[in-house]
């Protein structure tokens, strides 16, 4: 199927890279005056010279990775980060009163957009090591911790990690949102498509079971056939169509978020939702009854589980007569899965099951309880001549993932 695509523009923390964009060519800038009105006071101004110009290359080409989540790699934070911290500790090389008037370092406030980066990266947890490899660069650089000293780690530190955490807060709200987004879309999609189905094939498959059914004959197998089809029909209606799958362009940021609309088949080691491998087994003479929340199972489990029931069904079919009705109950209980056959024919005679077995015809004790039994569950058959007969099959969920 052709993919229809659209993307919707969601990110909270887009707006944080581009200002983090600003602030570090703002503060590059107030490094370099910072060091243009005090350059008399430097022993060593050639150091500071050489630093600030490597800063500058550094801030102007590097824009472009702290533009968005995807170019600003663990690498470049790194690198980011080690700059920030050679720069503090060159400090006292350039100036040899800097410990002892608690002068600016070299990068200045520069090094605050580093620590930044690390947090909008990666939340509270990077920002906090960051910042604390700051506080043990500043603390060096000083010789002493001052009360200022203090104050100026303790601030970065505080900053650094509310702002990580208010990422982080943001990011799970934005998949909250594309996860609304995905449901509403997809209740949109299937209640038009109910409209459109039901205005057109229910209403032509509702009419040709009326009509067969009162001309009688051949013409009411049909009307029955298509009563099963309509029934079949609904159930696939109510339970939605394939659902849409949203795809970050950036998957660790999520500054995008596209809706694709895909037909792709589902993750083999997914659970299955067991009322779905059934749902085409309700007709006009099955009566589905199933939980209102999805009956999980592995894969495996699910489909032999499946096909017992059919099995189930069929002998119905075969030994109560056409006009027989089978009702199927699907109980999830939390250590195993219940599904219950039950109909309204005859009945199986006393010791019919023995003389099948003798005879060959091994349709309950194989496909029945023989796939329980691998299973590790159980089949149970109670049957009373002229009140129908009744298979409990029982899956434990401990045991349904071992086949």
């Amino acid at each position: 199927m052709a993919k229809r695509e659209r993307v919707v523009r969601m990110s909270v923390e887009q707006p944080l890279w581009r200002a983090l964009t600003g602030y570090r060519v703002l503060t590059m800038v107030y490094a370099v005056l910072i060091f243009g009105f005090g350059r008399d006071r430097y022993e060593r101004p050639w150091i500071a010279v050489v630093y600030l110009a490597v800063l500058c290359c550094w801030t102007l080409a590097t824009l472009p990775k702290v533009a968005n989540a995807a170019g600003c790699t663990r690498r470049f934070l790194v690198a980011d980060l080690t700059i920030a911290l050679v720069g503090i500790l060159l400090t006292p090389l350039a100036d040899a009163h800097a410990q002892s008037i608690d002068g600016p370092t070299l990068p200045s406030i520069w090094t605050a957009g580093s620590v930044l980066a690390f947090a909008i990266k990666g939340g509270w947890r990077w920002a906090g090591v960051a910042s604390s490899l700051v506080a043990v660069a500043n603390i060096i650089e000083r010789g002493h911790p001052s009360r200022d000293t203090f104050h100026n780690v303790l601030l970065v530190w505080v900053a650094s990690i509310a702002i990580g955490y208010v990422v982080e807060v943001a990011r799970a709200s934005e998949r909250t949102l594309a996860r609304a987004l995905e449901i509403e879309a997809a209740t949109r999609e299937r209640e038009r498509l109910a409209r459109d189905i039901h205005d057109s094939v229910l209403q032509v498959l509702a009419m040709v079971q009326r009509r067969g059914t009162a001309l009688g004959g051949e013409a009411a197998e049909l009307g029955r056939m298509a009563g099963e089809q309509e029934i079949a029909l609904r159930t696939l209606v109510a339970g939605g169509l394939t659902r849409p799958s949203l795809v970050s362009e950036d998957e660790s940021e999520g500054a995008f978020v596209r809706v694709v609309e895909v037909d792709d088949e589902p993750d083999a080691d997914a659970p299955t939702d067991l009322r779905v491998l059934l749902a085409p087994r309700a007709g006009a003479r099955v009566t589905l009854s199933e939980p209102g929340a999805p009956v999980l199972l592995p894969p495996a489990a699910a489909r032999e589980l499946a096909t017992a029931v059919g099995a189930a069904l069929d002998n119905v079919r075969v030994h109560a007569g056409e006009d027989a009705h089978a009702w199927v109950l699907i109980e999830d209980w939390p250590d195993e899965v219940i599904v219950t056959v039950r109909d309204d024919g005859p009945g199986i005679p006393e010791g019919r099951l023995a003389e099948a077995w003798g005879e060959g015809r091994m349709g309950v004790a194989l496909s029945i309880r023989g796939r329980l039994r691998d299973l590790g569950g159980s089949a149970e058959l109670v049957s009373v001549p002229g009140q129908g007969t009744e298979v409990e099959l029982k899956v434990p969920r401990g045991k349904a993932g071992e086949k």
